[in-house]
């Protein structure tokens, strides 16, 4: 009899060893994964805590073993805004990152729409050119752009010959939103058709409102290259103070401020903290917009 009332017993006690088990494995993966998680964003945090610190520290201060400014110098940022030419390249840079993300967008939307969208004879070759562009290496193409823009236009010394060529579509951006066009059924597309909407219509009153994310997300994939860009600035502009961007201004700061490691520090916050502002404000729609491409082929 007693044997037969220790079965349920032992059954409860089985039951009560797993559940325990179970909830300390998951608690373990917890820690585990939350570990992992809080190692990852200080690998990358601390760099820029390190930079922001520094911009704060006085001359004799900085690079040395102390992380935290004695003294907190503020005024390192306004001695550099105060730098000739500084501003002139904060404007150049918000031109050519603004006005060229526009024009991009603008310019790409039309062409991942119709190859989205539409069937026509040699839309596979016109997908594969695009893919095609995406791969050759600006470097291979530069010399006869720049003969071309310096020599038929006369636009050496300018930001120009980096904008104009955007008005005219990007590789990366088309190929992006044509990706993330798949994913929006046709009914709706047939149905605003079916309503007496025009293919331009359609695109402007149906496709555009659910391609926010898709367009965010490319908009700010240009908007960062573009703010960030050394190599075009380097070669159209470099002749020309007045026009270079901070990514380049910011190397000849670096050369004229090469023992004040602190002015350098608040320089490049300066540089990096409109790109982080605009990522901390729109990164729900990037990151919706960069998982919603590529569900189709």
């Amino acid at each position: 009899m007693t044997q037969i009332l220790d079965k349920p017993v032992r059954a409860a006690s089985i039951v009560g060893d797993a559940e325990r088990t179970a909830r300390r494995k998951t608690l373990l993966h917890w820690i585990a994964v939350h570990s992992l998680g809080v190692s990852a964003a200080l690998f990358f945090v601390l760099p820029f805590v390190f930079v922001v610190l520094t911009s704060l520290m006085s001359d004799q201060q900085a690079l040395t073993r102390d992380l935290v400014p004695k003294t907190w110098e503020w005024d390192n940022y306004s001695r550099v805004l105060d730098t000739p030419g500084f501003v002139t390249w904060w404007r150049n840079t918000l031109l050519y990152a603004g006005l060229g993300t526009v024009l991009t967008v603008v310019s790409s939307i039309p062409v991942a729409y119709a190859l989205a969208k539409f069937r026509f004879r040699g839309q596979r070759l016109a997908l594969m050119l695009v893919i095609s562009m995406m791969m050759l290496p600006p470097q291979v193409v530069i010399i006869p752009m720049y003969l071309f823009w310096a020599k038929q236009f006369d636009l050496a010394g300018t930001l120009w010959p980096l904008i104009i060529p955007m008005a005219f579509g990007d590789a990366f951006s088309i190929f992006l939103l044509r990706q993330f066009l798949l994913t929006i059924p046709n009914e709706y597309l047939d149905a605003a058709k079916v309503d007496g909407c025009s293919e331009l219509r359609t695109l402007l009153k149906v496709v555009l409102p659910m391609a926010r994310p898709g367009i965010a997300a490319v908009a700010l994939f240009q908007f960062f290259y573009a703010w960030n860009d050394y190599f075009g600035p380097q070669i159209y502009a470099s002749e020309n103070p007045a026009a270079w961007t901070l990514s380049y201004g910011l190397e000849s700061f670096k050369g004229a401020h090469h023992t004040d490691w602190n002015l350098t520090m608040a320089a490049t916050v300066l540089v990096m903290a409109p790109v982080i502002l605009v990522f901390f404000f729109a990164q729900k729609a990037f990151v919706e917009g960069v998982t919603l491409t590529g569900v189709k082929g």
